[in-house]
């Protein structure tokens, strides 16, 4: 949810100053990254759970992607950069962590 919130405010101030394209984007991939955790606290099945947390973890690297973009057309500087990028790089961590403990735990 942190995390949601802190891209969609940079989103907010892209846009102020007119970039509409990577606001957009980014804005998009970064709530998708929590909309699919919490929808995988309610799987049906760990098939389901894993399969929304693939999904949550693909919206992360894009949402770094992103990020990067932003960093280097000099939309933000590194000191914008680099703690959203630590905290995406952590929520993938933790994602493929608990993708890949629950697989080996179900046989998937």
């Amino acid at each position: 949810m942190d995390f949601s919130v802190r891209v969609i405010k940079l989103a907010n101030v892209l846009r102020a100053n007119n970039e509409s394209i990577v606001s957009n984007q980014i804005a998009r991939s970064a709530t998708s990254v929590g909309a699919n955790y919490s929808e995988a606290k309610y799987a049906a099945s760990p098939a389901d759970f894993v399969n929304k947390l693939r999904i949550a973890l693909k919206e992360a690297n894009e949402t770094a992607y992103w990020l990067e973009i932003l960093l280097n057309s000099e939309y933000i500087n590194e000191e914008e950069y680099k703690p959203l990028e630590e905290l995406c790089r952590k929520i993938k961590i933790l994602l493929i962590k608990s993708i890949n403990t629950t697989v080996k735990n179900n046989d998937l």
